[in-house]
């Protein structure tokens, strides 16, 4: 997830996050990857189910639109065919989206498989800060 949470960054997780509601476009959260894995996952929301996502020419779209996302380290060198998000599942980004191991190689994570959401950064000390959700203006009303 660089730059924004780096390699041995400890987080807090709200478990309770989505007691009550589902995770959003621009959440930050930890699930169990949909393979056998020692550690969870961190990772960003990007699509939604009944969202069709695409990842082309350097850009991801969401619903047609491409997303602006000063949060990454540098644009996508890959492509993801035009996808919508069956009910259920998620598709979701590693910030450093040239090395990250996340949606765009192995698909969609289950609702289940999500454990909550990132809200700080708590170790090394020189690193606290809150996290957050991003909010993309594209679909801000």
């Amino acid at each position: 997830m660089l730059p924004g949470i780096e390699h041995h960054d400890w987080v807090m997780v709200s478990k309770a996050s989505y007691f009550s509601s589902d995770p959003a476009h621009g959440d930050v959260i930890v699930f169990d990857p949909p393979f056998q894995s020692e550690f969870p996952f961190i990772k960003r929301v990007i699509a939604v189910p009944g969202d069709t996502v695409e990842i082309k020419d350097g850009k991801v779209y969401l619903n047609n639109t491409a997303l602006d996302e000063p949060y990454i380290s540098q644009s996508p060198s890959y492509t993801v065919p035009a996808q919508e998000i069956p009910e259920g599942k998620y598709f979701v980004l590693g910030d450093n989206r040239n090395n990250a191991d996340d949606s765009h190689i192995w698909g969609t994570v289950p609702r289940e498989n999500i454990i909550g959401k990132v809200w700080f950064i708590y170790w090394p000390s020189q690193h606290w800060r809150w996290v957050g959700s991003y909010n993309y203006p594209e679909f801000s009303q």
